[in-house]
């Protein structure tokens, strides 16, 4: 699992953050917790798990990019519209995906 640098998140995830990831980490169980993440499905943009899909085994063997997170279905929706609303005013184009991984490089670039 790997965590975009500057995570979208609503109001409970920003009071919440660290310890939803740790709880995300061990495998705790998170009720209403939804996350975003890049699809693996590179035809496809964006992906939302209810964070128990993160109880199965085997995920952290898994190369997603965990990028939002949202205290319910709906506001997991109203995050997504938020970051294409971002990605089409800073691109005028809709490849959130491509604009997720250049801003991640240039972070880690700019902190290695």
């Amino acid at each position: 699992m790997k965590y975009y640098h500057n995570l979208y998140l609503d109001k409970y995830t920003t009071l919440k953050k660290k310890e939803i990831i740790r709880k995300i980490e061990e495998r705790e169980w998170l009720m209403e917790i939804y996350v975003i993440v890049l699809s693996k499905n590179i035809n496809n943009h964006l992906e939302i798990y209810n964070a128990a899909h993160f109880l199965q085994e085997g995920w952290r063997q898994q190369e997603e990019m965990l990028i939002g997170l949202a205290s319910g279905y709906n506001e997991a929706l109203e995050l997504v519209e938020n970051i294409v609303e971002e990605v089409y005013d800073n691109t005028k184009g809709t490849d959130i995906r491509n604009y997720i991984l250049q801003k991640q490089q240039l972070f880690e670039e700019s902190n290695s």
